[in-house]
């Protein structure tokens, strides 16, 4: 399922011109990571003014504002479509209740490019995986679309520490390339063919986040969080078998790591607003205070809602969905999941 990447490319695709469709903390970690090895990138940034000032500072004046870059091997752009017909391979970096806004603005067709998501969320209301919403609204070939994930936060990929990212796609090939544009002294990656586990795993792990940040809210200690996390990744693996049969190893990097860091790290937006909601702040003011997106909220609905067909045993999702959505008070909800926890 799982091996590490051996930097070929086959010559058709070292060519491939690369954008990439976003602006936010983990869009410019990408950005930073690309222009070690991509001589130029095209980028997608909605605001002018936003691209003007970058141009000015060298460096993204919202974003990760300690990293520079070389603005003459950033062809910027505030039109999508003229980054999208521009480009070969598109790394798609918006948070996941957006895409849908952002790509209808779209006059280009987006079935001749390779799409790469590097969204660990999933399309609220058509409840779809981002590869998925690509396959059946824009008829994006499986084969075409990649997806990069793992234990990988922006913030530590801006400081240049050790970190390790897996590229899933049918096309192994395609994997291996995307991969080897992303390999550097810092980055280590390796690829798969479990698209669909990969995705759905980074969709459940906001949410567990989520979980360990209101029990810390709540004064829940170690021991109790190590608990929650390890019958975590035991619901993981049952819905992700339920939903996408498929042989998976959760205890690699991508689905484990990625879950760890996200559910420990002081960087975890998930965690922190599931700190806040512990704490007795509403959803509400939580997301304000944030002013930045958790995708473990959006994520929590949809998942919920998708398990109605199914009936996996979710108890730690089902605790989330009904302090997030139906407003139970997370003391009590947290009580009543230490009996169901082993």
């Amino acid at each position: 399922m799982k091996e590490a990447n051996n930097v070929q490319t086959d010559e058709k695709s070292k060519g491939l011109r690369v954008g990439i469709l976003g602006n936010g903390s983990w869009a410019t970690a990408i950005a930073k990571v690309l222009l070690i090895n991509e001589p130029q990138i095209n980028w997608y940034i909605r605001n002018a003014e936003q691209i003007d000032e970058f141009k000015r500072l060298g460096r993204n004046p919202s974003y990760l504002s300690g990293v520079d870059f070389n603005v003459e091997k950033i062809n910027f752009s505030s039109k999508i479509n003229h980054i999208v017909e521009q480009s070969d391979m598109l790394i798609l970096s918006i948070p996941s209740p957006f895409i849908k806004d952002y790509l209808k603005k779209l006059r280009r067709r987006l079935n001749t490019k390779i799409i790469v998501s590097a969204v660990k969320g999933i399309i609220p209301d058509e409840n779809l995986v981002i590869s998925e919403y690509l396959h059946q609204f824009y008829n994006v070939p499986m084969e075409q679309i990649a997806v990069i994930s793992g234990p990988c936060h922006a913030e530590e990929v801006a400081l240049e520490r050790t970190s390790y990212l897996t590229v899933g796609c049918k096309n192994r090939d395609l994997a291996r390339n995307i991969a080897a544009r992303m390999t550097n002294s810092f980055v280590q990656t390796y690829t798969s063919d479990d698209v669909a586990g990969i995705e759905i795993s980074s969709v459940m792990k906001n949410i567990y986040s989520i979980a360990v940040g209101i029990c810390h809210g709540l004064k829940y200690g170690d021991n109790f969080q190590a608990v929650l996390v390890s019958n975590a990744i035991q619901e993981i693996s049952r819905f992700c078998a339920a939903v996408k049969p498929n042989y998976r190893d959760l205890q690699q990097s991508v689905y484990l790591g990625d879950l760890l860091v996200t559910a420990y790290s002081k960087f975890s937006r998930n965690r922190t607003f599931g700190n806040m909601i512990g704490k007795g702040y509403s959803v509400k003011t939580a997301q304000i205070e944030m002013e930045m997106i958790a995708e473990g909220y959006y994520g929590t609905k949809c998942i919920h809602e998708i398990n109605e067909a199914f009936q996996v045993s979710l108890p730690i999702l089902d605790a989330v969905y009904s302090i997030l959505y139906q407003r139970r008070l997370p003391a009590t909800v947290m009580r009543a999941l230490t009996a169901k926890l082993q």
